[in-house]
């Protein structure tokens, strides 16, 4: 099976693309050189206009975040001597 965009959303600080792949959707939020990426069953929505229910706010807050976070470590870490 291959795997199909199923929608962008449009984000002011991050790309966010959703994938349909092997009976799960994949949400896939981008930024700069760091990406996140979430899989879902899909038979664990009613469908895909559920997604939307998932990729709230307060879920996108949480992702910004988390790419502070590793762009710190991956500063951190190439810091190191």
């Amino acid at each position: 099976q291959s795997m199909r965009v199923v929608v962008e959303i449009p984000h002011k600080e991050c790309k966010i693309t959703v994938f349909a792949w092997n009976n799960r959707y994949l949400i896939k939020l981008e930024q700069g050189m760091f990406e996140q990426t979430f899989k879902v069953h899909e038979y664990d929505l009613d469908g895909e206009s559920e997604l939307h229910k998932i990729i709230d706010e307060p879920f996108i807050r949480e992702a910004l975040s988390r790419f502070e976070d590793m762009n710190s470590s991956l500063r951190q870490t190439l810091q190191r001597p």
